[in-house]
């Protein structure tokens, strides 16, 4: 979860080298607050306010897309 967490992070704020992506961001931390993280659930509603309801759709496609792709792992 920690992991998931700080790629929402990375992503969010363009840091360690990742750029700016804010449906990526809510993708990962989607994730993180689909593993139990209460600070993943606040920083995805925080981001989320500033997207739009498409690109809200798409960080939400790419969330289902991963865990579709690790669920057997």
């Amino acid at each position: 979860m920690d992991a998931l967490l700080d790629l929402g992070f990375a992503y969010s704020t363009g840091s360690k080298g990742y750029p700016v992506d804010f449906v990526t961001a809510h993708k990962w931390f989607n994730l993180a607050a689909l593993a139990g993280s209460p600070q993943a659930q606040h920083c995805r509603a925080d981001i989320a306010d500033q997207m739009s309801s498409r690109d809200i759709a798409e960080a939400q496609r790419r969330a289902r897309t991963w865990l579709a792709g690790h669920a057997a792992h």
